[in-house]
C-alpha cells in the first residue's frame, strides 16, 4: 500500500532554519518509499484568511488554494514542521492550515517542532496539537522536538548528529503505522 504524506512547513522568515529538518524528513520518508508532497507558504502564498477554500466556488478559488487542496486531499497523512514564535505556532502556518478543513479528515498528523534555543519548540507543538485535532487530523502521541536547530542539520537536511537519525526511526515508525491504519479504515468508510 503506497502512502502519500505531505510535509507542511510553516515559516516565511528570511534565513529559515526549519527548512533543514523539513528536508531531513522528506528524505527519511522517501527512503521508506513514501510519496512525499511538500507545502511551503513561500511556494504557495495565501492571503490572510477571509474565506476557507470550501466557501469558494471551485472555479473562482485562488489558484494556490486549489493546488493545496488537491495536495491535501491526495494525502494519507501530514507531517507538520513548526517553529516557535512567542510560545506558539508561526502565523503563516496557522493561516495555511485554517484555509482548509475536510481535506484533513480522518488522516493522522505528526509534529516536528524546533527552536534556536533549548526548548525545541515544544510550546508551539502543544498549541499545534489542539489545532490539528480540531481540523480533523489528530496528531500521533510522539513529537519530534529539535533544540538549537541551526546546529542540528546542514543545508541539505542531513543530520549533524546520529541522535536525530535514531530518534527519527521510532517517530516515523509510529507515524507510518497510524497512517497505514487510518488509510485502511477510510477504505471501508468514515463516520460522516
Amino acid at each position: 500500500m503506497k502512502l502519500k504524506i505531505t510535509v507542511i512547513y510553516g515559516s516565511v522568515r528570511s534565513d529559515r532554519q526549519g527548512i533543514k529538518p523539513s528536508k531531513f524528513f522528506i528524505n527519511k520518508l522517501r527512503e521508506r518509499e513514501v510519496e512525499v508532497h511538500f507545502i511551503d507558504p513561500l511556494i504557495f502564498p495565501l492571503p490572510f484568511l477571509d474565506k476557507m477554500f470550501k466557501e469558494y466556488n471551485p472555479e473562482n478559488a485562488p489558484e494556490n488554494m486549489k493546488k493545496i487542496s488537491d495536495i491535501l486531499t491526495d494525502s494519507d497523512g501530514f507531517l507538520i514542521v513548526t517553529g516557535e514564535y512567542n510560545h506558539s505556532i508561526p502565523p503563516a502556518l496557522k493561516n495555511l492550515l485554517d484555509h482548509f478543513q475536510r481535506e484533513y479528515f480522518f488522516k493522522p498528523s505528526a509534529i516536528v517542532s524546533y527552536s534556536a534555543g533549548n526548548y525545541a519548540g515544544v510550546r508551539s507543538a502543544v498549541h499545534l496539537r489542539a489545532v490539528l485535532a480540531e481540523l480533523g487530523t489528530p496528531s500521533i502521541s510522539s513529537m519530534f522536538p529539535i533544540a538549537q536547530v541551526q546546529n542540528a542539520f546542514d543545508d541539505d537536511g542531513n543530520a549533524l548528529n546520529d541522535f536525530y537519525e535514531k530518534r527519527s526511526k521510532r517517530f516515523l515508525d509510529e507515524f507510518i503505522w497510524y497512517t497505514e491504519a487510518l488509510k485502511k479504515a477510510r477504505e471501508t468508510g468514515v463516520p460522516y
